[in-house]
């Protein structure tokens, strides 16, 4: 049985299907980052998605012409993950695993993408060692995630801009505030876990909701 490598409630079942649905809203977002991935990634790059979920933004990126592989820890996930590309028609490579112990040779991918899902693993320095590993030498990986010190006014925003709006809206601030904000790592906490891997350089870039972290591997 693969162990369990995020905190909180398992994101199986209704749990998956409740966030595949809540999330749906969240298209636009999902397509931008896939835009600022592919001003980054080379033309038809291997891209790996940790953490992918129900796997819209692995959609998009396949749809931008990358070869995308999507590792999730969850059987609900790579499910519903599956069910989207099949009804898409784009190919994403599905593989189940553990973000700390991935099922994958070194140097495997140019680029490497974890949004909304790296404060949420129970062993968060040897997600980042992984990472390095499955990177080819110039290799690119971004983390995209929360800070833990959001504030409400940014979460509206958020729900704003993704046109949620009632019991959905409430529901996704209360998460946000008193659960998973809780969960997410200071800048401080970052950078000394980017100090004790092998990536020669880092970028932290933030916004009112959180973190956008560009690691360099040479």
């Amino acid at each position: 049985m693969i162990p369990k490598p995020y905190k909180g409630v398992a994101m199986e079942g209704l749990v998956a299907t409740w966030y595949a649905r809540n999330t749906l809203p969240d298209r636009e977002e999902y397509r931008s980052l896939a835009r600022k991935i592919s001003a980054q990634a080379r033309p038809g790059a291997q891209i790996l998605e940790v953490a992918p979920g129900p796997g819209y933004l692995a959609l998009e990126l396949a749809r931008l012409g990358f070869r995308v592989t999507g590792l999730d820890i969850s059987s609900t996930f790579m499910e519903i993950a599956r069910r989207n590309a099949a009804d898409a028609g784009v190919p994403v490579a599905l593989t189940r695993g553990d973000a700390a112990s991935m099922p994958f040779p070194d140097g495997s991918f140019d680029f490497l993408v974890c949004r909304a899902a790296f404060k949420n693993f129970t062993q968060p320095q040897c997600a980042l060692l992984e990472m390095h590993r499955v990177l080819k030498r110039g290799g690119v990986a971004l983390i995209v995630d929360l800070r833990p010190d959001v504030s409400a006014a940014a979460v509206d925003d958020f729900n704003h801009r993704a046109q949620r709006t009632g019991l959905p809206a409430l529901f996704t601030r209360w998460t946000f505030l008193h659960f998973l904000a809780r969960n997410a790592h200071s800048r401080e906490e970052l950078e000394v876990m980017i100090r004790r891997t092998g990536f020669s350089r880092h970028e932290i870039q933030e916004d009112p909701l959180g973190y956008e972290i560009r690691l360099w591997k040479d």
